[in-house]
């Protein structure tokens, strides 16, 4: 289905990214199911965000995925300084679980890194009276696809290459057609060991829709948050993807970025068909968020990334998180904590902090959007 993009969308350039073109996706947290700081109360040192409107009390419970734990963490801890009435809690289960436990009733929003799945967004119906499910976009970067091998500081991969390693049809470094993307590489005959995420991931889910976008012959699977191969090597969590590439030779993984900085692991750029392969930063991210077209209706923010992107500098392997709460029909007795949580979030102040824990904020207009969205929410 052709997707046609609103007006507010096409002034997403790249200028309105610049503020992000230095910025590293951050160590997104690890992946432990545990709680999110709850950050300080009104005597912090933290200066307290002077547009926050505080509204509600008691806790505001979130779940979902752990590549936007730091930055919720700083939002948590910028919040309450101002709004003591209200503990934020933000458990970093992965989005699959967060999208479960929304769904389930347990938690007032969930984030996640890819947007709600047809069924999801049925199922959304029975917990939001007179409503529906919608995603709402926060933060982005890119997933890098990280590798071990000793002695190849760097390398490049087409999408079909990367397919056929992580389906197993390519079995050791100096397969052919690694080498031809690599003439002055000197790759060894190691054999290839893939690992995937264990957990039900956004990541995973944005790296999959990477594979059946751009090589689908050679990756035939439909992109999911769960990982659509049997066998394998397979870790939890971002943390655990980067720690596994990190200790064991031969490996070859994807992850965020931050994840791979944070362990000194070794990317692969990205041969998309421009004139240079393309290296996984921030800024390259950006530069494919911002020609992004807006895939949900209404005032359902969900993005569709264009995969298949020849343009000089853009990374293709990108995600976007998500805050997903329901239009109308949100919880009473959360509504008010919700809305002035995520209008924090979403304010100046707040995507201006997303640059301390290193993340990339979203651009200009479609942050406007965002504000309008969240305003609405009822």
């Amino acid at each position: 289905m052709k997707l046609q993009r609103k007006n507010g969308f096409r002034a997403l350039t790249l200028g309105a990214l610049a503020v992000s073109g230095a910025l590293v996706l951050s160590a997104c947290g690890s992946d432990d199911n545990t709680d999110a700081d709850k950050g300080s109360d009104s005597s912090s040192s933290a200066a307290a965000p002077s547009d926050v409107k505080c509204a509600g009390k008691g806790e505001l419970l979130g779940a979902g995925s752990s590549a936007q734990k730091n930055a919720v963490d700083k939002w948590v801890q910028d919040f309450q300084a101002a709004c003591s009435d209200v503990t934020v809690n933000y458990n970093p289960a992965g989005s699959g679980a967060g999208i479960e436990a929304w769904l389930g009733g347990q938690v007032a929003f969930a984030g996640s890194d890819s947007p709600l799945k047809p069924e999801e967004l049925e199922a959304s119906k029975k917990i939001c009276s007179g409503g529906q499910g919608i995603n709402i976009p926060m933060v982005g970067g890119p997933i890098a696809v990280v590798y071990n091998v000793d002695g190849v500081d760097k390398l490049s991969m087409d999408a079909k290459t990367m397919a056929d390693v992580f389906s197993g049809k390519i079995k050791t470094w100096d397969d052919a057609a690694i080498k031809k993307l690599n003439p002055d590489a000197k790759l060894p005959s190691t054999k290839i060991q893939p690992v995937h995420r264990s957990d039900e991931s956004g990541t995973t889910d944005n790296f999959t829709k990477y594979l059946n976008s751009v090589a689908p012959d050679a990756w035939a699977h439909e992109h999911e948050k769960k990982w659509p191969l049997e066998g394998g090597q397979a870790a939890d969590g971002s943390s655990g993807i980067a720690s596994q590439v990190q200790q064991t030779a031969g490996t070859i993984s994807y992850v965020e970025l931050s994840y791979a900085t944070a362990s000194n692991l070794k990317t692969v750029d990205v041969a998309t068909g421009a004139a240079t392969p393309v290296a996984a930063t921030v800024e390259n991210a950006s530069k494919s968020i911002s020609v992004a077209k807006k895939a949900g209706t209404g005032s359902d923010l969900a993005l569709e990334l264009d995969y298949a992107s020849k343009e000089e500098g853009a990374y293709p392997i990108t995600l976007v998180t998500y805050e997903i709460a329901c239009d109308k029909g949100n919880k009473a007795e959360s509504l008010d904590a919700v809305k002035s949580f995520l209008a924090f979030t979403a304010s100046e102040k707040g995507q201006a902090s997303l640059s301390e824990a290193g993340y990339a904020p979203m651009p200009q207009a479609l942050i406007a959007e965002v504000r309008t969205t969240v305003d609405s929410l009822s």
